[in-house]
């Protein structure tokens, strides 16, 4: 049945697309527009030089009084811009993908030189890798629209993208949950426009920061940062890795429109155009409706989502630019027990399980001009996320389900009503200083109630319904994360740079306070060599399932005995080498340690740490822990790439790494996530066709493999005891490995553009794991076998996408 349903979908979608091809004539230029300002000050600069490089005539234009530039009957296809500036680097934005159905709009930042230039020189040299925050000196990258789109095997999903990057691992193809260098995806801070947000994703739960669909919608994202390691004093609250993320401005001078299908994220249509041109005023919205009851979910059950985006940016206001943004999102699926498969990753044929989630952020945001040397920057916005489940046990006689009783009720929601604003001020070309605070109030309502197999919970009438519920968490709990930081840069030459800060949070729940030094250096060794040094404290709450937890005294009442629990805290210490092999190819080599402590464990001795939570979709049950444990990360990253030119692109990294943790046994031993060996090779083809060059036919592959994750034995006898529910061989703690992993994707693509309206289509069909490849998923207890079984991840799976820009 869902082959037949995915067979009339890439049916549907040809059919569309072909229709709309049929509309349309062919135009071959392109208009590119935006604005140029200081790196430091965020003033705009007059008189910048901006050209195409590679054109004949060079096409070329100068900012105006506000920084703005348009370069008009661009060459469609990829450029490279080159920004210059007396008494500034010279900076190339490469490989800027330029369509006829939709305009380029870029937001430069140019750095002052220490060393004063006297002339502009129209060159390719300049810097072609560069993240936007300026105070990450190292494990930092920036990530497009266009590389999202691009790259073989991500479903259009920002966090499966950045498994392609050094030090990430990723092997489990139902979630899109991000291990950086051997943390929980837990560590991981997702930040909105400078709200810090818990989860970006359908289907989410309580929490955690991944889950099986994203609900960022790429096409609203502006070229953001995803940094690894040690990041700058503004980012707090997190342990492993930093997702910076802002929303790209709508076209403050004409409308334009976007259509999109596939088969996984679904349905789409956006549009953006100008509100008031002269204060150049914009609007952007997106609407998604997935139809992913066509795609590998690795679930028979039909799962529904929708999400919608929006941007206004309204320009130049008496107080600076104001701008609102928001973005929400639903998601439902039911699994009944009787309809489920033996293979199915997320269900279990003995309930019927119901799950609703949902999420939201909304906010504004005022850039604010002090003066020609200092600017505040401050969004004020309000962020929520709800996860409901409800499941009921079936009750069978000879296979046969005769009644259902409510096994399991879980409804939590998260609020945070958030202030963020930094004051960033240059006091010369060498020195600047950025200090700001991030103010999060917090409400928690949760509830979890469960009789699902417990052998605890007494069934007196013999009925086989448990007598009453235990009840893991239930409150509403009002409090503050309070977060202040400051960090300086220094330059004392155009070679050599050097950043240092402090952040400070503070939680009123439990009163705890903390301070995190933070500093890196960065050496321009030649112009082809650079070596980078950093160091972090970071420190991070407790996930809210372990601090929240109840569970019975000697009383019989549930009491909360996690509570009390502080900070987890980690150091960060990187050494980064990056060379330039020659044009366009780059090597980066980083290594790190980390060294993680005051990590909750139990207080009897036992190999249990919530280092080790985190990558599913709840936390065990673990009560009555303290801040003993601890755990270290360190390993080697290798990069090599070749930068889209030519035609073609190339993208290999690897990870070896070592993961290990210590309960209160004190015992060393691999933590969950460590893989110790993970690889990525990707690659891509453009071939230019038709009469004037401006079609072309695409080609991208992607290639994964690492180690298996470790994990911890079941043991099947006091499994079968325990009616169902797992127990584990603790003393063998993550002894064990899943199979190796390894997928192969391939995608191919075509893309057309118009000649005399402004109109293109991409069309790609994306064959995710083309050998088939049935990688180790779980291994769990199986109630109609009654034995311990393993379950395998998705197969094979072709993915198709139109899109359509006029």
């Amino acid at each position: 049945m869902k082959t037949r349903n995915l067979l009339n979908a890439i049916r549907s979608i040809t059919s569309i697309g072909l229709t709309l091809l049929s509309l349309s004539l062919f135009s071959q230029t392109q208009t590119i527009r935006g604005k140029v300002v200081d790196a430091d000050a965020a003033s705009p600069l007059i008189g910048v030089t901006v050209a195409v490089l590679d054109t004949e005539p060079i096409i070329g234009a100068s900012t105006d009084l506000d920084g703005n530039f348009i370069l008009e009957n661009v060459p469609i296809g990829r450029k490279d811009i080159l920004f210059s500036y007396i008494g500034y680097k010279n900076q190339v934005k490469p490989n800027v993908f330029i369509t006829a159905g939709k305009e380029v709009i870029l937001e430069v930042k140019l750095e002052e030189s220490v060393e004063q230039l006297e002339e502009v020189v129209i060159s390719a040299n300049g810097k072609k890798e560069a993240v936007n925050n300026d105070l990450a000196k190292v494990s930092a990258r920036t990530f497009s629209l266009e590389e999202v789109t691009r790259y073989s095997g991500g479903r259009n999903d920002v966090a499966r993208l950045a498994s392609s990057f050094a030090g990430v691992s990723s092997p489990n193809d139902s979630r899109n949950d991000i291990v950086v260098r051997g943390n929980s995806p837990t560590g991981l801070l997702w930040r909105i426009e400078g709200i810090p947000i818990a989860n970006t994703n359908h289907f989410s739960t309580f929490g955690t920061t991944g889950g099986p669909v994203s609900a960022l919608n790429t096409n609203v994202l502006k070229t953001s940062d995803f940094i690894t390691g040690a990041f700058p004093a503004e980012y707090g609250n997190a342990n492993a890795a930093v997702f910076d993320v802002e929303l790209r401005k709508g076209n403050s001078q004409t409308n334009e429109y976007t259509a999109q299908m596939s088969a996984f994220s679904g349905l789409e249509f956006m549009a953006e155009g100008p509100i008031d041109k002269e204060k150049g005023s914009s609007f952007l919205a997106s609407y998604r409706y997935g139809i992913a009851s066509l795609a590998a979910t690795g679930t028979s059950a039909t799962p529904y989502y929708q999400d919608l985006s929006f941007k206004l940016d309204l320009g130049k206001t008496f107080l600076g630019n104001l701008s609102m943004f928001g973005i929400g999102g639903i998601s439902s699926i039911d699994f009944y027990g009787d309809e489920i498969q033996e293979d199915d990753i997320f269900a279990d044929p003995s309930v019927d399980a119901f799950v609703e989630s949902g999420l939201g952020v909304v906010g504004v945001k005022l850039v604010s001009s002090l003066s020609e040397k200092a600017y505040l920057k401050t969004s004020l916005g309000i962020s929520t996320n709800r996860s409901r489940y409800t499941q009921d046990n079936l009750i069978k006689v000879n296979g046969e389900t005769i009644a259902k009783y409510k096994a399991t009720e879980v409804e939590d929601i998260e609020t945070r009503y958030t202030l963020s604003s930094t004051l960033n001020k240059k006091y010369n070309a060498r020195f600047s200083l950025r200090s700001g605070t991030v103010q999060e109030l917090y409400n928690i309502d949760a509830l979890t109630k469960d009789r699902d197999r417990r052998v605890d919970i007494p069934d007196e009438d013999m009925d086989g319904v448990p007598d009453f519920f235990r009840v893991g968490r239930d409150l509403d709990e009002w409090f503050l994360l309070s977060q202040y930081f400051s960090q300086g840069s220094y330059k004392f030459t155009d070679a050599l740079s050097i950043t240092a800060g402090l952040h400070a949070q503070y939680l009123s729940f439990n009163d705890d306070l903390v301070l995190e030094p933070r500093a890196a250096i960065s050496y321009q060794i030649n112009p082809i060599q650079k070596i980078s040094f950093a160091f972090g404290q970071h420190s991070q709450v407790v996930p809210f399932p372990v601090l929240f937890l109840k569970e019975p005294n000697e009383n019989g009442e549930f009491v909360a005995s996690n509570e009390e629990l502080q900070f987890m805290r980690s150091n960060h210490y990187i050494i980064g080498y990056d060379r330039s092999l020659a044009e366009d190819w780059r090597l980066k080599v980083e290594t790190y340690y980390q060294d993680l402590y005051d990590i909750p464990v139990e207080k009897l001795s036992s190999s249990y740490s919530v280092i080790n939570e985190g990558a599913d979709f709840v936390f065990e049950e673990r009560g009555d822990l303290v801040n003993e444990g601890t755990a270290r990360n360190y390993g080697l990253e290798l990069t090599l790439e070749k930068f889209f030119s030519k035609g073609y692109y190339l993208l290999m990294t690897g990870s070896v790494y070592e993961s290990t943790y210590k309960g209160s046994d004190g015992i060393e031993r691999s933590t969950a996530f460590n893989n110790q060996l993970v690889g990525n090779l990707l690659a891509g083809k453009e071939w230019k066709v038709g009469k004037d060059k401006r079609h072309a036919i695409t080609f991208d592959t992607k290639v994964t493999t690492s180690q298996g994750n470790p994990f911890t034995p079941i043991n099947l006898e006091a499994t079968r005891a325990n009616e169902g529910r797992h127990v584990y061989y603790e003393d063998r703690a993550f002894s064990e490995r899943y199979d190796d992993y390894f997928r192969w994707d391939v995608k191919f693509g075509f893309r057309l553009n118009g000649k005399d309206k402004k109109i293109s289509h991409q069309f790609f069909v994306d064959l995710q794991n083309v050998l088939n490849r049935e990688n180790e998923f779980v291994r769990r207890y199986n109630s109609v076998t009654d034995e311990i079984n393993s379950v395998t991840q998705i197969g094979f799976f072709p993915d198709v996408m139109y899109r359509v820009q006029f």
